[in-house]
């Protein structure tokens, strides 16, 4: 057995080449997953105490007319994954966390990078979050964004209502958790605060056979 290699340090330019790929693989995702522009943030918008489960969340939901995707199944007690599909293009995977505030319900979003778990440079990766504010799950998933617009005017007239940093890829809030909270508490209900809301559907396994079907048949 060859030992003298198994010790051997990473130069610099192999840690950069490794960190290169993986933050790529992650912009990527991110990228996949707000094409119509997100907000992130540093710290997450739930405590344990905020994370619930509702089933029926599960399951497969899409647009009317629309080949995107998204696939929700149970990670754990307080979790989900997601699998976010653009039609004919690469697909993101996430984790999320349903988070109840004050009886309004938001998701909290952010990549999913078990897969880089073994990897001794996992711990130099830094998932940012992005929160929807969730007006129902059932019969149609209707959820939304923050909208940016009405973000930027909204930190103009008042700069101290959270804290963030603007960078070349967005802007990132970097306020703790209970200020996150606050905030969006504040203003869930606020008119213009979130963009449009979606309309989604659950796909019945009926639906699914059909669909099956005819791909079988083309």
């Amino acid at each position: 057995m060859k030992t003298k290699n198994l010790f051997k340090p990473i130069s610099d330019r192999n840690i950069f080449n490794i960190l290169s790929n993986y933050f790529l693989q992650i912009f990527i995702v991110l990228i996949l997953f707000c094409l119509s522009g997100c907000i992130y943030s540093i710290h997450p918008l739930y405590t344990e105490k905020d994370m619930i489960f509702d089933p029926a969340l599960i399951g497969e939901w899409s647009e009317k007319d629309s080949g995107d995707t998204w696939t929700f199944t149970s990670n754990d007690k307080n979790s989900y994954k997601l699998i976010y599909a653009e039609e004919g293009k690469k697909e993101g995977k996430f984790i999320v966390h349903l988070v109840k505030l004050k009886e309004k319900l938001f998701l909290d979003i952010y990549p999913d990078i078990s897969e880089l778990r073994d990897n001794p440079l996992n711990d130099l990766l830094l998932p940012l979050h992005v929160f929807m504010y969730v007006e129902q799950i059932q019969p149609a998933l209707k959820m939304a964004m923050i909208d940016g617009k009405w973000l930027s005017k909204t930190l103009e007239s008042n700069p101290k209502s959270i804290s963030y940093e603007k960078t070349d890829k967005g802007l990132i809030f970097t306020s703790k958790t209970s200020e996150l909270q606050t905030f969006f508490i504040k203003y869930a209900k606020t008119k213009d605060a979130f963009g449009e809301l979606s309309n989604m559907t659950k796909k019945t396994i009926e639906n699914t056979i059909n669909k099956n079907t005819e791909n079988k048949n083309f």
